[in-house]
């Protein structure tokens, strides 16, 4: 079992649209917020440890944590003896260790990840990654890469999926294909789903406007400590109300190659 730092900080200027009440993290795909999605993942692993760097409307994640089990479940309470029963499965996710640090209203990546050092200081490695993105990478092989090479940073590569309907066409313009929702054939970007040594803090500072994906990532590039795993199977981020519908429409039609059952 390894920990898994996720950030849930960002003010989600671009999907305001969708809801300007919750944080981005706890914007639901189906009935639960995408951050429990990405947890549940994590955990159909065995990584049930997870530190949770907050920021915008922090407090209604630690909310939902607090209040986990009626938040998830149906319930009967009697509101004399306080007494309460909880219906259905209750055997996923109670063994989910949370560590909530409110790392800033307004700090950037890098610096998130600086201010929850304290609550890692055991692990040597550790999962990093983004609290409004579901993928179905092989996180058993992705860490075996990483330790592999011995380098402090190990970023997963992704297609971006493509924002429009893509069309193929022959010479004389006669549509051969159309694909409603391809990801790009050519090129990866960062997908988060990293993988960080514990020397990654020589490269953080706790300044306010350090971003992880300049900075830091350059110089370790610079310094030839940085590894991209290739995944060539899906992921998603949620940054727009557009990705909100293609996640929730995934889920609804029971099309959602993140949903792994719990080890």
């Amino acid at each position: 079992m390894m920990k898994t730092v996720i950030l849930c900080g960002g003010q989600g200027t671009r999907i305001r649209d969708v809801s300007a009440e919750l944080p981005k993290p706890m914007i639901p795909v189906g009935p639960y917020p995408i951050l429990w999605h990405i947890m549940r993942y994590y955990r159909s692993f065995g990584h049930q440890d997870f530190v949770l760097a907050t920021g915008h409307l922090g407090y209604k994640i630690k909310d939902f944590f607090l209040n986990y089990q009626s938040r998830t479940h149906d319930f009967t309470i009697d509101l004399g003896s306080r007494e309460t029963q909880y219906h259905g499965s209750t055997k996923d996710h109670v063994d989910w260790r949370v560590t909530c640090a409110d790392t800033g209203e307004s700090a950037m990546t890098g610096a998130r990840v600086k201010r929850v050092q304290a609550f890692l200081k055991d692990e040597e490695n550790f999962f990093l990654t983004y609290g409004d993105g579901l993928s179905d990478v092989d996180l058993d092989q992705l860490l075996a890469f990483h330790k592999s090479h011995g380098k402090i940073l190990t970023v997963t590569g992704v297609h971006p999926p493509a924002r429009f309907g893509e069309l193929d066409t022959d010479p004389s313009g006669l549509v051969t294909e159309f694909n409603e929702k391809p990801q790009a054939k050519a090129g990866v970007i960062s997908g988060g789903f990293f993988v960080v040594n514990r020397r990654i803090f020589e490269y953080l500072s706790d300044a306010e406007d350090l971003v992880f994906e300049k900075g830091p990532m350059e110089n370790l590039v610079k310094d030839q400590q940085m590894m991209l795993y290739r995944h060539e199977g899906f992921w998603q981020c949620m940054d727009t109300a557009r990705d909100f519908q293609l996640l929730n429409s995934l889920y609804r039609s029971g099309d959602s190659p993140w949903d792994r059952r719990e080890g």
